[in-house]
């Protein structure tokens, strides 16, 4: 089924922060808290990123999605507050960006847990999880159902938001799907010893690519959901591009661009085709050998 939008829209669009902080590089591994350096370049995020993130997005007169792991709640509360007291959504994105693959429902159930218990401390109850890495597991929307979670992004299976079902009865999740090419890790992110090649993309060839994928999704009446990260998007020249970027997808004749919940709440109340997410079990293939 094709996603129907609200009256006078022909596509959607979202702008999402992950606000990983120093989480994703203490849980790869927790002897990364000795270097200074590279836990400068993580807090550089909510310290410096968020702030100059929120001016531009007041200017540009739009609401975001931020996604913060607990672990980034419990060390930067005021800057969560400010998120949220700007207008913006927050989303759950684990507690310290755990390595998600594999793991056990009853571990990620406790990661889930801390999480939300962490934003509970600053006050927000979120409606919208982010897996770390958008690594889910078959039992994951299971545990997202339990906790009354509206929706998910962390899946790449769609161009359009769309509904499923959990393993365990009749209730639905929204997915609001996502994708490696709209994400700033791959042509920003590097550390030395840690992540990237060292091929660090200009701002303006990114801005360029990421405004043809909105374009693209903008004809076929799809989604654009772009995810940034502060401690690499809140760059100063970065923000310059990405603020161009903005302009540029609102000036796209019916696009509505809002915050996942928005889509969210819209996609829940009006898409009645809720697919069965079917698991292929290695059984079955080895036998087709």
């Amino acid at each position: 089924m094709t996603t129907v939008w609200p009256a006078g829209y022909h596509a959607a669009a979202a702008f999402t922060f992950d606000v990983d902080a120093e989480s994703a590089v203490l849980s790869e591994n927790p002897a990364n808290s000795s270097r200074m350096s590279l836990m400068g370049h993580q807090s550089y995020g909510p310290r410096i990123g968020v702030p100059r993130l929120l001016d531009m997005l007041g200017r540009q007169g739009i609401t975001a999605t931020f996604f913060v792991p607990g672990f980034t709640a419990d060390c930067y509360p005021d800057v969560v507050r400010r998120i949220v007291g700007e207008g913006h959504e927050v989303g759950h994105h684990g507690y310290l960006h755990e390595p998600m693959q594999g793991i056990s429902a009853s571990t990620e159930a406790s990661y889930i847990d801390r999480g939300l218990d962490a934003l509970d401390r600053v006050g927000v109850r979120p409606s919208g999880y982010r897996a770390p890495w958008w690594e889910l597991n078959w039992h994951s929307p299971d545990l997202l159902l339990e906790r009354g979670f509206r929706y998910d992004s962390s899946l790449f299976d769609d161009d359009r938001p769309y509904r499923f079902r959990g393993t365990a009865g009749a209730s639905s999740l929204v997915e609001i799907p996502v994708n490696w090419a709209l994400d700033d890790w791959q042509p920003y992110g590097f550390y030395p010893g840690w992540t990237g090649s060292g091929v660090i993309e200009s701002p303006e060839s990114v801005r360029g690519r990421w405004l043809l994928e909105a374009q693209a999704l903008h004809a076929e009446g799809g989604s654009f959901v772009l995810t940034n990260h502060p401690f690499l998007s809140g760059r100063p020249a970065r923000v310059l591009a990405l603020e161009r970027l903005i302009s540029e997808v609102k000036a796209l004749p019916g696009m509505w661009v809002t915050t996942l919940d928005t889509i969210a709440r819209h996609v829940e109340a009006t898409d009645h085709d809720i697919r069965t997410v079917r698991r292929i079990e290695a059984a079955e293939f080895e036998t087709r050998g």
